[in-house]
């Protein structure tokens, strides 16, 4: 892939692309930066890495520039969700002798969501709520291709939204469910046997719902990288994402007292749901 910008001087200045290259006289300057991948398979797999932000760059007819998005709390938190809500599934999809771990995982994933819920009230800029919720003119922008931004877009928080509900709604019943075989919820004394059992199949059930989320969500990811030619995890791993040159800063940043406060909280969640607290 070849990309080129031109700047002309003189009377009057503008940029351009195109795919020739090569250098103009009579004061027009044009920058080359393709590489030639034949001769070389190595750089033919690296020009394939960055196909994405090549298309990106030529979308806009602007240079690209990275600015950090994700901020490594932010980053921390989804990788041990996913994790978390991996082994809470796989555990619960098993049983037997491996529900103490079941319970162990819906523990983490109590203090992972109370958490993000800190975080994204005190968290940095692209962590926040407000910065990203699915407002109608959002939606709107996001859906008539005006929208511009660099965290989640508009139908991606849906998504965040959705799932923080649905295991939160997990968390509760399992923590009251009891499926008088071999788990009961270090709650579940708190309610009557009848609430706790039918709060056990609702559990069951929203697992199934948690299963197709997931899914969705993976096909998401790989849609976005086939088809608009966007990778959306890397920024997750190295916090970092390449925008166009005009692209705005990095935005809020969250100091050391909000962290201390969101994994404070994240730890009394996490106590009391064990049932230690009651």
């Amino acid at each position: 892939m070849s990309t080129s910008i031109s700047a002309k001087t003189g009377a009057g200045t503008g940029a351009s692309t195109g795919s020739r290259t090569g250098a103009r006289t009579g004061g027009d300057v044009r920058i080359d930066t393709r590489t030639d991948t034949r001769a070389n398979p190595r750089a033919s797999a690296s020009s394939g890495a960055g196909a994405s932000a090549a298309v990106q760059e030529l979308r806009s007819g602007l240079p690209l520039k990275r600015i950090r998005v994700w901020d490594l709390p932010t980053r921390l938190f989804h990788w041990s969700l996913v994790l978390a809500v991996s082994v809470a599934v796989g555990t619960g999809l098993i049983g037997g002798d491996l529900m103490p771990v079941h319970g162990y995982a819906g523990l983490a994933i109590v203090g992972l969501v109370a958490f993000r819920l800190v975080w994204g009230v005190a968290g940095s800029a692209h962590a926040r709520f407000l910065n990203f919720a699915p407002t109608p003119a959002r939606l709107r922008a996001y859906f008539s291709g005006s929208w511009q931004g660099h965290g989640h877009n508009p139908v991606g928080a849906l998504s965040v939204f959705a799932l923080l509900v649905l295991l939160a709604a997990q968390a509760v019943t399992g923590l009251l469910g009891n499926d008088e075989i071999s788990f009961a919820g270090p709650l579940a004394r708190l309610v009557e046997e009848s609430t706790s059992l039918r709060l056990t199949g609702l559990h069951q059930q929203l697992a199934y719902v948690l299963l197709g989320f997931m899914a969705l969500h993976v096909a998401a990811v790989l849609a976005y990288l086939a088809v608009r030619k966007t990778n959306l995890v890397k920024p997750m791993v190295t916090g970092w994402k390449e925008v166009p040159g005009t692209a705005g800063g990095h935005g809020v940043r969250a100091g050391w007292p909000a962290l201390a406060a969101g994994l404070a909280i994240a730890g009394l969640a996490t106590y009391y749901a064990s049932g230690a607290g009651f």
